[in-house]
């Protein structure tokens, strides 16, 4: 049976998720999590897509993102692709890395929105494996700000 298709909003905001398969591990070392940053960065310059928080866990990962022309699920299936194949042949293993699709949650609403980036902001935190959230590495603040500057200038003229 095939799969259900995604509705999907150009310049929808979404709540990506993925983790590792069983949740495993899927972060071994610093390199992993660079290659993981730097097949995002890639897949930004080919499939333009605007990030604005993330949060690399060992077993997951969490992804605030725009959506520009392309869908989130072609962006996702070429970095989470390229992050498979890359573990598989580093690691000498074979089979899946990661459980399933990634989930890609609409942000309907800047109450939720807010509520999003401090979620993904402080998931180390919650997880106990830091006190404070800029005591996590592999956390980003918020990259993409002028997104914040001009939706403040949109609503102000909008009103």
């Amino acid at each position: 049976m095939a799969r259900k298709a995604r509705v999907e909003l150009e310049g929808g905001l979404y709540h990506v998720i993925t983790r590792g398969n069983n949740r495993r591990t899927i972060f071994t070392c610093d390199y992993d999590f660079k290659k993981f940053l730097s097949l995002l960065e890639i897949q930004k310059h080919k499939l333009p897509y605007f990030l604005y928080a993330y949060c690399l866990m060992s077993n997951h990962v969490h992804l605030l993102i725009e959506r520009q022309a392309d869908a989130i699920g072609r962006i996702m299936h070429r970095v989470l692709t390229g992050y498979s194949q890359y573990y598989n042949r580093r690691y000498r293993k074979v089979g899946h890395v990661l459980q399933g699709r990634h989930n890609a949650i609409l942000c309907q609403s800047d109450r939720y929105l807010s509520e999003l980036v401090r979620y993904i902001h402080l998931n180390p935190v919650r997880a106990k494996m830091v006190r404070k959230p800029e005591a996590y590495a592999k956390l980003a603040e918020t990259i993409e700000s002028h997104y914040w500057k001009d939706r403040i200038e949109n609503r102000k003229s909008q009103a």
